[in-house]
Protein backbone atom coordinates (compact mmCIF):
# COMPACT_ATOMS: atom_id res chain seq x y z
CA UNK A 1 0.00 0.00 0.00
CA UNK A 2 1.09 3.55 -0.68
CA UNK A 3 1.60 6.02 2.14
CA UNK A 4 -1.09 8.71 1.92
CA UNK A 5 -0.25 10.67 5.09
CA UNK A 6 3.25 11.21 6.44
CA UNK A 7 4.30 13.48 9.27
CA UNK A 8 7.99 13.91 10.07
CA UNK A 9 9.10 15.62 13.27
CA UNK A 10 5.81 17.42 13.79
CA UNK A 11 5.70 19.94 16.63
CA UNK A 12 2.87 22.17 17.84
CA UNK A 13 2.66 24.29 20.94
CA UNK A 14 -0.01 26.62 22.26
CA UNK A 15 0.76 29.74 24.25
CA UNK A 16 4.04 31.57 24.57
CA UNK A 17 6.86 31.85 27.08
CA UNK A 18 6.39 30.13 30.43
CA UNK A 19 2.73 29.48 29.58
CA UNK A 20 3.56 27.49 26.42
CA UNK A 21 2.27 23.94 26.23
CA UNK A 22 3.75 21.40 23.79
CA UNK A 23 0.63 19.72 22.40
CA UNK A 24 2.53 17.69 19.78
CA UNK A 25 6.17 16.84 20.40
CA UNK A 26 8.43 15.46 17.64
CA UNK A 27 5.80 13.16 16.15
CA UNK A 28 6.59 10.89 13.21
CA UNK A 29 3.58 9.15 11.68
CA UNK A 30 2.67 7.28 8.52
CA UNK A 31 -0.80 6.17 7.46
CA UNK A 32 -1.31 3.98 4.42
CA UNK A 33 -3.92 4.39 1.72
CA UNK A 34 -7.14 2.58 2.71
CA UNK A 35 -5.98 2.01 6.28
CA UNK A 36 -8.29 2.34 9.29
CA UNK A 37 -6.34 3.70 12.22
CA UNK A 38 -7.47 4.35 15.78
CA UNK A 39 -5.66 7.06 17.76
CA UNK A 40 -6.03 6.55 21.51
CA UNK A 41 -4.76 8.03 24.75
CA UNK A 42 -5.83 10.00 27.81
CA UNK A 43 -7.61 13.33 27.47
CA UNK A 44 -5.15 16.11 26.71
CA UNK A 45 -2.50 13.82 25.20
CA UNK A 46 -2.66 15.54 21.80
CA UNK A 47 -4.96 13.27 19.76
CA UNK A 48 -7.25 15.99 18.42
CA UNK A 49 -4.34 18.35 17.79
CA UNK A 50 -2.59 15.62 15.81
CA UNK A 51 -5.51 14.98 13.44
CA UNK A 52 -6.01 18.73 13.10
CA UNK A 53 -2.40 18.97 11.90
CA UNK A 54 -2.72 15.98 9.59
CA UNK A 55 -5.99 17.35 8.24
CA UNK A 56 -4.56 20.83 7.52
CA UNK A 57 -6.81 22.61 10.02
CA UNK A 58 -3.78 23.57 12.10
CA UNK A 59 -0.26 24.13 10.82
CA UNK A 60 2.77 22.69 12.64
CA UNK A 61 5.34 24.96 14.25
CA UNK A 62 7.99 22.73 12.70
CA UNK A 63 8.29 19.45 10.87
CA UNK A 64 7.07 18.25 7.49
CA UNK A 65 3.67 16.97 6.40
CA UNK A 66 2.94 15.08 3.18
CA UNK A 67 -0.54 14.23 1.94
CA UNK A 68 -0.91 11.97 -1.07
CA UNK A 69 2.85 12.36 -1.71
CA UNK A 70 2.53 16.17 -1.80
CA UNK A 71 4.57 18.23 0.67
CA UNK A 72 2.23 20.64 2.43
CA UNK A 73 3.58 24.20 2.45
CA UNK A 74 1.26 26.50 4.43
CA UNK A 75 3.21 29.56 3.34
CA UNK A 76 2.54 29.00 -0.35
CA UNK A 77 -0.54 26.78 -0.51
CA UNK A 78 -4.20 27.37 0.21
CA UNK A 79 -4.89 24.67 2.78
CA UNK A 80 -8.64 25.05 2.29
CA UNK A 81 -8.21 23.68 -1.24
CA UNK A 82 -6.39 20.60 0.09
CA UNK A 83 -9.11 20.04 2.67
CA UNK A 84 -11.85 20.50 0.08
CA UNK A 85 -10.31 18.12 -2.44
CA UNK A 86 -8.98 15.34 -0.22
CA UNK A 87 -10.27 15.46 3.37
CA UNK A 88 -13.49 14.96 5.31
CA UNK A 89 -13.81 15.79 9.01
CA UNK A 90 -16.22 14.50 11.64
CA UNK A 91 -15.94 16.90 14.57
CA UNK A 92 -16.72 15.98 18.16
CA UNK A 93 -18.70 19.22 18.56
CA UNK A 94 -20.43 18.74 15.19
CA UNK A 95 -19.97 22.32 13.83
CA UNK A 96 -23.36 22.20 12.12
CA UNK A 97 -24.84 25.49 10.96
CA UNK A 98 -27.78 26.11 13.33
CA UNK A 99 -29.98 27.93 10.81
CA UNK A 100 -29.78 25.14 8.20
CA UNK A 101 -31.65 21.86 8.11
CA UNK A 102 -29.87 18.51 8.24
CA UNK A 103 -30.24 18.29 4.46
CA UNK A 104 -28.84 21.79 3.92
CA UNK A 105 -25.93 21.16 6.31
CA UNK A 106 -24.81 18.27 4.11
CA UNK A 107 -25.50 20.13 0.87
CA UNK A 108 -23.41 23.13 1.95
CA UNK A 109 -20.29 20.94 1.93
CA UNK A 110 -20.83 20.47 -1.80
CA UNK A 111 -21.29 24.19 -2.47
CA UNK A 112 -17.55 24.74 -2.26
CA UNK A 113 -16.98 22.20 -5.03
CA UNK A 114 -19.62 23.92 -7.16
CA UNK A 115 -21.79 20.79 -7.37
CA UNK A 116 -25.12 21.74 -8.94
CA UNK A 117 -28.06 22.00 -6.56
CA UNK A 118 -30.09 19.04 -7.81
CA UNK A 119 -27.08 16.72 -7.68
CA UNK A 120 -26.01 17.89 -4.23
CA UNK A 121 -29.55 17.50 -2.88
CA UNK A 122 -29.75 13.97 -4.26
CA UNK A 123 -26.42 12.96 -2.73
CA UNK A 124 -27.25 14.62 0.61
CA UNK A 125 -30.54 12.70 0.81
CA UNK A 126 -28.76 9.44 -0.02
CA UNK A 127 -26.12 10.02 2.67
CA UNK A 128 -28.63 11.02 5.35
CA UNK A 129 -30.74 7.99 4.52
CA UNK A 130 -27.65 5.84 4.81
CA UNK A 131 -26.97 7.13 8.34
CA UNK A 132 -30.61 6.53 9.31
CA UNK A 133 -31.92 10.09 9.13
CA UNK A 134 -34.31 9.92 6.18
CA UNK A 135 -37.11 11.17 8.46
CA UNK A 136 -35.07 14.12 9.80
CA UNK A 137 -34.04 15.89 6.59
CA UNK A 138 -35.91 19.09 7.38
CA UNK A 139 -34.91 19.31 11.05
CA UNK A 140 -32.45 21.94 12.24
CA UNK A 141 -29.66 21.04 14.70
CA UNK A 142 -31.64 22.31 17.71
CA UNK A 143 -34.32 19.75 16.85
CA UNK A 144 -31.88 16.84 16.70
CA UNK A 145 -30.39 14.69 19.44
CA UNK A 146 -26.63 14.55 19.99
CA UNK A 147 -26.47 11.22 18.18
CA UNK A 148 -28.45 12.56 15.23
CA UNK A 149 -26.19 15.61 14.97
CA UNK A 150 -23.19 13.27 15.00
CA UNK A 151 -24.65 11.33 12.09
CA UNK A 152 -25.37 14.52 10.13
CA UNK A 153 -21.73 15.49 10.69
CA UNK A 154 -20.59 12.14 9.32
CA UNK A 155 -22.86 12.43 6.27
CA UNK A 156 -21.41 15.88 5.62
CA UNK A 157 -17.86 14.52 5.86
CA UNK A 158 -18.69 12.01 3.11
CA UNK A 159 -20.31 14.54 0.80
CA UNK A 160 -17.34 15.19 -1.49
CA UNK A 161 -16.06 11.61 -1.53
CA UNK A 162 -12.81 12.43 0.30
CA UNK A 163 -9.75 10.21 0.09
CA UNK A 164 -9.16 10.70 3.83
CA UNK A 165 -11.59 11.01 6.73
CA UNK A 166 -10.58 12.20 10.19
CA UNK A 167 -13.16 11.49 12.89
CA UNK A 168 -12.92 12.88 16.43
CA UNK A 169 -14.89 10.61 18.79
CA UNK A 170 -17.48 9.69 16.13
CA UNK A 171 -19.39 7.36 18.48
CA UNK A 172 -19.29 9.55 21.59
CA UNK A 173 -22.96 10.55 21.37
CA UNK A 174 -24.30 7.22 20.16
CA UNK A 175 -25.77 4.30 22.05
CA UNK A 176 -24.26 0.85 21.53
CA UNK A 177 -26.53 -0.05 18.63
CA UNK A 178 -25.95 3.28 16.88
CA UNK A 179 -22.22 2.96 17.54
CA UNK A 180 -22.15 -0.46 15.89
CA UNK A 181 -24.13 0.92 12.94
CA UNK A 182 -21.72 3.84 12.59
CA UNK A 183 -18.67 1.55 12.58
CA UNK A 184 -20.35 -0.74 10.05
CA UNK A 185 -20.97 2.28 7.83
CA UNK A 186 -17.37 3.45 8.23
CA UNK A 187 -16.15 0.01 7.16
CA UNK A 188 -18.51 -0.01 4.16
CA UNK A 189 -17.34 3.41 2.99
CA UNK A 190 -13.73 2.38 3.43
CA UNK A 191 -14.19 -0.78 1.36
CA UNK A 192 -16.26 0.86 -1.37
CA UNK A 193 -13.98 3.84 -1.93
CA UNK A 194 -10.64 2.69 -0.42
CA UNK A 195 -10.98 5.64 1.95
CA UNK A 196 -8.27 6.19 4.55
CA UNK A 197 -9.81 6.72 7.98
CA UNK A 198 -8.20 7.95 11.20
CA UNK A 199 -10.40 7.89 14.28
CA UNK A 200 -9.71 9.52 17.63
CA UNK A 201 -11.52 7.57 20.33
CA UNK A 202 -11.60 6.64 24.01
CA UNK A 203 -13.83 3.67 23.24
CA UNK A 204 -11.74 0.55 23.80
CA UNK A 205 -14.37 -1.60 22.10
CA UNK A 206 -13.70 0.05 18.75
CA UNK A 207 -10.13 -1.28 18.55
CA UNK A 208 -11.27 -4.54 16.98
CA UNK A 209 -12.28 -2.55 13.88
CA UNK A 210 -8.83 -1.07 13.35
CA UNK A 211 -5.94 -2.18 11.19
CA UNK A 212 -3.68 -0.42 13.67
CA UNK A 213 -3.95 1.39 16.99
CA UNK A 214 -1.73 4.40 17.70
CA UNK A 215 -1.33 5.26 21.39
CA UNK A 216 -0.35 8.78 22.46
CA UNK A 217 0.91 10.24 25.71
CA UNK A 218 2.02 13.80 26.49
CA UNK A 219 2.02 14.86 22.84
CA UNK A 220 4.04 11.87 21.63
CA UNK A 221 3.26 8.59 19.92
CA UNK A 222 4.30 5.83 22.29
CA UNK A 223 3.11 2.80 20.31
CA UNK A 224 1.92 2.37 16.75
Amino acid sequence: MATIIEGIGLNKQFGIGDAAVAAINSVDIQIEEGELVMIMGDSGCGKTTLISLLGCILTPDSGELKIDEQVIDPENQDLSVIRREKIGFVFQLFHLLPYLTALENVMVAMDITKTNTSESEKRAKELLTRVGLSERLDHRPAQLSGGEKQRVSFARALANRPKIIFADEPTANLDSRQSDNMMNLIQEIRQEQNTTIAIVTHHEGLKENADRVIHMKDGRIITS
